[in-house]
């Protein structure tokens, strides 16, 4: 194998590592990995379901979600009145759907329901 050819994986594995370390690194706020947490467990949610269910106000989650949002984690569709949210990184979902499986429901919502 060629030295170009070496250096270009090198690369292209950096360039992954940065990716998935970015992602990480804006996921890792309590807030917005509450507000995945919902949105991978509800079905359709909205931004007044949300804030209800991750007990922030509206324009906290607002702002979170619009971070998320940037990054290209989460994505929003609008039907009705109503805009609807969805993890659209795949590799953030299923990390997201591990997290769920391993640590058991993450968000304040199921922790309320169960008391």
């Amino acid at each position: 194998m060629d030295t170009v050819k070496i250096k270009t994986r090198a690369s292209e594995r950096e360039e992954t590592l940065r990716d998935v370390s970015q992602k990480l690194k804006v996921c890792g706020h309590p807030v917005r990995l509450e507000l995945l947490c919902a949105i991978a467990k509800e079905q359709d949610p909205c931004v007044s379901e949300l804030w209800v269910c991750v007990q922030q106000p509206q324009p906290v989650v607002s702002q979170h979600l619009a971070v998320l949002k940037d990054k290209g984690i989460v994505s929003s569709q609008v039907q009705g009145n109503r805009r609807i949210y969805s993890i659209s990184d795949p590799y953030i979902r299923r990390l997201i759907l591990s997290l769920k499986s391993e640590f058991g429901e993450l968000s304040r919502a199921a922790a309320v329901a169960d008391s």
